[in-house]
């Protein structure tokens, strides 16, 4: 651009010039040589700055056109990247379905696991009682023989108490509802959608059997229950009992997602983020642990926290 602004000042000059000496009267032989060199002069002026207008307009044009093919570039990027985020999108969404199925499903699995431990643990009692009473039925044949002829009587008498002690027994074992059944019965009725009747039956579970296992199920169930309904209050409530009673329980991890899941209901997001983390943290392989991480890179939250917050 300067050289074409000094070619122009150099033109603009010699036509002055040019002009000036048209108007002077014509003088002499020198003056007309240095009138036919002037005017060769300008004539090569102006074929030069022809020559660099054409170039100046041919390099304009060529970078015009790159412009133009940036732009198209640029476009194009744009739509692939929005393109690309729509799948991200919709594959997080996927895979969060995913494991939300996933998770349910291992719900099932681990309820249909502690039935088959009730159920072992239940023939395991009666195997118990029958050898009880096997044992009992030996003593009461043995006790007549090593009795004298008249003793025969009071010999009769333990074997006759100890069967009312068991009569007697008998009322405060009936008095509490029957713990498997009582319990996947309030499953069922929870998969089934009837909350009120298997919040009753957790209730009794919880009640009657407080330091079972399944007790600390049945404190999951209520906490689910009122997640459901979006009393995400009393449903934090009943997930740090089994949190906090409970933690070897296979529902804990499930809890602990869902009370994180339940914070961020209430726009605690900082409080639901640390539960997951924690989570992630405690039970890395687990499904819930899945769910969480998807939970938070949905949020574009990192998985792991910051030094600032850690300490």
């Amino acid at each position: 651009m300067q050289r074409f602004r000094a070619l122009r000042s150099r033109i603009v000059a010699a036509s002055v010039a040019v002009a000036l000496l048209a108007v002077v009267p014509s003088p002499a032989r020198a003056e007309s040589k240095d009138m036919i060199e002037l005017k060769a002069q300008l004539s090569q002026l102006t074929d030069m700055v022809q020559r660099l207008q054409s170039t100046m307009d041919s390099r304009m044009g060529v970078l015009q056109h790159l412009i133009e093919q940036t732009a198209d570039n640029s476009n194009r990027v744009a739509a692939a990247m929005a393109d690309l985020q729509q799948k991200v999108a919709a594959q997080n969404e996927a895979l969060s379905g995913k494991v939300d199925s996933t998770s349910g499903q291992m719900q099932s699995v681990n309820d249909s696991i502690d039935e088959v431990k009730a159920r072992l643990a239940k023939l395991e009692r009666s195997i118990q009682d029958m050898q009880s009473q096997m044992q009992n039925q030996q003593q009461q044949q043995q006790q007549p023989q090593a009795a004298p002829s008249g003793g025969g009587a009071p010999a009769a008498g333990p074997g006759g108490g100890g069967m009312a002690s068991n009569g007697g027994g008998a009322p405060a074992a009936n008095a509490a509802p029957p713990l498997q059944e009582t319990y996947q019965s309030g499953v069922r009725d929870f998969n089934g959608g009837k909350y009120q009747v298997a919040q009753g039956e957790f209730q009794d579970v919880i009640q009657y059997y407080p330091q079972d296992d399944l007790a600390g199920g049945a404190q999951f169930y209520l906490g689910e229950i009122a997640y459901k309904s979006q009393d995400y209050g009393n449903a934090i409530k009943a997930y740090n009992v089994v949190l906090e009673n409970f933690p070897s329980s296979s529902k804990a991890p499930a809890a602990q997602l869902h009370k994180g899941y339940a914070l961020l209901a209430q726009n605690r997001r900082e409080s639901g983020i640390a539960e997951l983390r924690q989570l992630i943290r405690r039970k890395p392989n687990s499904p819930e642990a899945m769910q969480a991480r998807s939970r938070l890179n949905g949020m574009g939250v990192k998985i792991n926290a910051p030094a600032s917050e850690q300490n």
